[in-house]
């Protein structure tokens, strides 16, 4: 038995590597069961009521989904589903490897100011906001070119052009490589990185879930003494809670980015202008491309207040959902890593 023991007990912490992986694999797996959610919260986002018209109950979750099936079919709800869960994977993995990497070295520079036995204390709030932001920032960096592609495939070339007299009816490419073709070909290799700046700005949404999930975490395990573990149940409703609270404050700066992505803060831009509604010119397009905080004021002033929050209980649904489901299934992927590790290191440590 003590033999055995000792491989167990090195593999119970989890590396970087292996809670990454279980975080990205999580994230995937919550993502592609609302997937159909997030293309219909996209194409709400991107809708600016006051320039199209709509009515309030064309926008609702329910309908939106009714007239993507009724225009494109059932595809129309999978349109962009590898580019998303490649923006996914390598989003979560990336935002899980900086984020286990940078905590664990933070508590154990603070173990070893401790004596010798002692238990690291439980991080503050502020303390898991930071370590969340900086891993959200870095993760931010090296994913959000996949991330503008799968915004622009979800939403379409006949929903971005939509302005426009729709001469030219010919079928397009829309595969990742296409649509990455034809943002370097508009915007230049930057495009690949448009929405950066509202991208680092929304860092504070994964640190506000994380943070507060692990904060109430921590208070729920020591108040219930349980063995370290909560139930999926519980796992679900504080993922719930965390991510409502997070989109609830960063609600305003989620639907800027995603318009900047997809082009449409272009099309209000041209449309307040009152100049043409074509996409052909390079140089001016680029020229009109509003930062988050131009949008923002913009949709101020056509809409007001309620238009910073258009789409927000699309958004909460499906990030709910999704994210509740992301700690569910991070649980048992961690588990399944865990097993892993220990059949990998009694495999090692035959002589």
């Amino acid at each position: 038995m003590s033999t055995l023991s000792k491989p167990v007990k090195q593999a119970q912490q989890l590396t970087p590597f292996a809670s990454a992986l279980a975080g990205a694999l999580g994230a995937c797996f919550s993502n592609a069961v609302v997937y159909p959610l997030d293309v219909a919260k996209t194409r709400i986002q991107v809708t600016s009521s006051a320039a199209r018209g709509k009515r309030k109950d064309d926008l609702s979750m329910l309908s939106m989904l009714l007239q993507i099936f009724k225009q494109e079919g059932i595809n129309g709800w999978y349109r962009g589903f590898a580019a998303t869960m490649l923006n996914t994977f390598s989003m979560q993995y990336a935002y899980f490897f900086f984020y286990s990497f940078i905590r664990s070295s933070y508590i154990k520079r603070i173990t070893l100011k401790l004596p010798p036995g002692s238990k690291p204390p439980a991080l503050s709030t502020a303390a898991e906001l930071s370590l969340g932001a900086a891993a959200g920032a870095l993760s931010q960096i090296f994913t959000i070119p996949v991330s503008v592609i799968a915004t622009r495939q979800q939403v379409g070339r006949s929903v971005r052009n939509s302005s426009q007299s729709s001469q030219d009816e010919r079928p397009v490419d829309e595969s990742l490589l296409a649509v990455a073709r034809e943002i370097v070909r508009e915007d230049g290799v930057t495009g690949l990185w448009l929405g950066i700046k509202p991208g680092m700005v929304l860092t504070v949404n994964p640190a506000i879930t994380y943070g507060v999930y692990e904060r109430l975490k921590s208070l729920l395990l020591l108040a219930s003494a349980a063995n370290g573990k909560l139930t999926p149940g519980m796992s679900f409703l504080l993922g719930a809670f965390s991510k409502t609270l997070a989109t609830i404050v960063t609600y305003p700066y989620i639907m800027a980015k995603v318009r900047i992505q997809a082009r449409s803060s272009d099309t209000d831009t041209l449309e307040n202008e009152s100049l043409p509604g074509g996409r052909n010119g390079n140089t001016d397009s680029k020229a009109k491309q509003a930062g988050a905080l131009g949008l923002l004021l913009r949709v101020l002033r056509k809409e007001g207040f309620v238009g910073w929050y258009q789409g927000m209980s699309a958004q909460i649904i499906k990030a709910v959902l999704s994210q509740a489901l992301l700690f569910v299934s991070k649980e048992q992927f961690e588990h399944w890593a865990l097993a892993i590790m220990v059949l990998f290191t009694k495999f090692t440590s035959r002589p």
